[in-house]
């Protein structure tokens, strides 16, 4: 059984631009292959590289603060209770807005693998 506390301390396992991703299930805590599940921090004034999955599809929902998603040119804002779906190749890149940390919660199918992130600014 996989059980991961609340109350445990977890160390992000990505960290480009003041972006902090935790994996809640995955192929490091759980031996998956078929998805992973991350929590996602952005602090304020910070944003996560642009990049693009050939293969994985991901899944974000909004737990607190807002920010701005660029998707395949395609600008919008997010803000607690929204989701963005993110299908592979499609280039991203998301930015908090304000001065509170945005944190969400994304799910990755197949599993994250840093072989199948292609970033864009390199």
């Amino acid at each position: 059984m996989h059980h991961l506390s609340k109350t445990r301390r977890l160390e992000p396992i990505h960290w480009p631009h003041g972006e902090s991703i935790y994996e809640l299930v995955g192929p490091r805590s759980a031996g998956t292959k078929i998805h992973s599940l991350f929590r996602v921090e952005i602090k304020p004034g910070a944003s996560s590289r642009p990049h693009y999955h050939p293969i994985s599809e991901e899944s974000f929902y909004v737990l607190e603060g807002r920010g701005r998603v660029e998707l395949d040119g395609d600008l919008g804002t997010i803000e607690p209770g929204d989701t963005i779906l993110v299908r592979p190749g499609q280039h991203h890149q998301i930015w908090t807005l304000g001065d509170e940390t945005l944190v969400m919660i994304l799910t990755c199918v197949p599993a994250w693998h840093l072989s199948d992130m292609v970033y864009l600014d390199e």
